[in-house]
């Protein structure tokens, strides 16, 4: 075989050159289009728009820009600023939520209220003012819109240029919001494996002070009237105490407004139960109620004198235990381009009030700061997609999870 020509050589030099040159650019472009991809990551930034200023709403708030992808937050509520600070109702904040919110900077030596194993209370009202405080202290890029109403109306007249990429549905139960984003209202109602019953007490002349809660455990109450016979009990009074598998017992709220809430496990219990279950004599209720305050309430506080004062409010008889929680937790709006997600009570509710309904909503929100991160760096329709699929996984996580321990730490242990 002869030798290559010098044309030959020439050829074969410019030929490797040329490929040479061009896997030299692929790789060029390759690192400028990876550089400028993360630079792009780095600084994305989505508007965010909260619709809700409940206590729910407004750590949402905080949580989207504590997550550093917020280019402008815009908080909404149809209420006014007064009506949100007078909200007198006790919150019970529980060690995890405790966690969640000193993360996003909640300082508790700074608000009003009192500590017992590491459950914080306090008034609804102070609890608001103090996250809205965080939020005004921001400034920069955070709008708050308090005494606006959320309507088609609304949205449509936002420039498409201030838009945002992300709105925070927390309107709570009786919010129209989702209706207004065409989310769909279907719930899922499971059971929480146990059986309930509520009671209010208010009292003007008393303090509007935080209390600690008070929890009692194991009780069972004298309904030998009515051929209901209490077993293994210890009396105290009119009400007998006995062990784990008989009732719980809380009291909470502040002296003015006093709660009860009282709750057995639906397994394992016997003819008690199922004759406070469908008793039609509504004085039953009322007398345990009336008798569980003056027995097991703080040293303080004076007794309930009158068993048909119209003081007493509370439930007819037990009913059972259940958690609402919506089937759509989160959806993409195509046209617009915007991911919703629902939190608190518009998106899962508990038919039965212990006074920690609160920290159901925030569990929901832990996931919050990734969902945002992942939309605002999302490249195409897939990744916000997959950013949507692990919110709403999350959000199944927390209802499961309350379904079944939610209630035993709340009241049973």
């Amino acid at each position: 075989m002869s030798p290559p020509s010098p044309v030959e050589l020439r050829y074969h030099t410019v030929a490797q050159d040329a490929a040479l040159g061009t896997l030299l650019a692929v790789v060029l472009c390759a690192l400028l289009k990876l550089v400028l991809s993360g630079a792009r990551r780095r600084r994305a930034r989505v508007p965010v728009l909260v619709v809700g200023a409940g206590p729910v709403g407004l750590v949402a708030a905080l949580a989207a820009l504590r997550s550093g992808r917020t280019r402008h937050l815009q908080l909404l509520e149809a209420r006014g600023r007064a009506s949100l600070l007078r909200r007198p109702q006790q919150v019970a904040l529980d060690p995890r939520s405790v966690r969640f919110l000193r993360a996003l900077g909640v300082d508790f030596d700074n608000m009003e209220g009192c500590w017992r194993e590491r459950r914080f209370f306090t008034r609804l009202g102070v609890f608001q003012e103090h996250l809205l405080s965080l939020l005004e202290r921001e400034r920069r890029g955070v709008e708050l819109s308090l005494g606006t109403r959320f309507s088609e109306d609304f949205l449509r007249r936002i420039p498409a240029a201030e838009r945002p990429r992300v709105i925070i549905v927390a309107d709570g139960s009786s919010g129209d919001s989702c209706s207004v984003l065409g989310i769909s209202d279907e719930f899922i109602v499971e059971s929480c494996g146990a059986y309930g019953a509520n009671a209010t007490i208010e009292r003007l002349d008393q303090r509007q002070v935080p209390t600690p809660e008070i929890r009692v455990h194991g009780l069972l109450f004298d309904l030998s009237a009515y051929g209901i016979d209490a077993q293994r009990e210890s009396r105290r009074g009119s009400l007998a105490v006995v062990d784990s598998s008989g009732f719980h017992l809380k009291i909470y709220g502040s002296f003015r407004n006093r709660c009860m809430a009282l709750a057995c496990q639906e397994h394992g219990q016997g003819k008690m139960v199922h004759f406070l279950r469908h008793t039609a004599n509504t004085s039953i209720m009322r007398s345990i109620f009336h008798q569980s305050f003056n027995t097991y309430k703080s040293d303080m506080e004076p007794r309930l004198m009158e068993l048909s004062s119209n003081r007493l409010q509370c439930s007819r008889k037990l009913f059972e235990i259940q958690l609402s929680h919506r089937r759509i937790t989160a959806a993409f709006m195509e046209a617009e381009q915007i991911s919703v997600t629902v939190e608190g009570a518009a998106a899962r509710l508990l038919n039965f009030d212990t006074g920690s309904g609160v920290n159901l909503g925030l569990e929901g929100l832990e996931s919050l700061g990734a969902f945002i991160s992942r939309t605002a760096v999302a490249l195409d329709r897939g990744e916000l997609i997959e950013a949507l699929s692990e919110k709403i996984q999350h959000a199944r996580q927390v209802s499961r999870s309350f379904c079944r321990s939610g209630v035993s730490s709340a009241i049973f242990e």
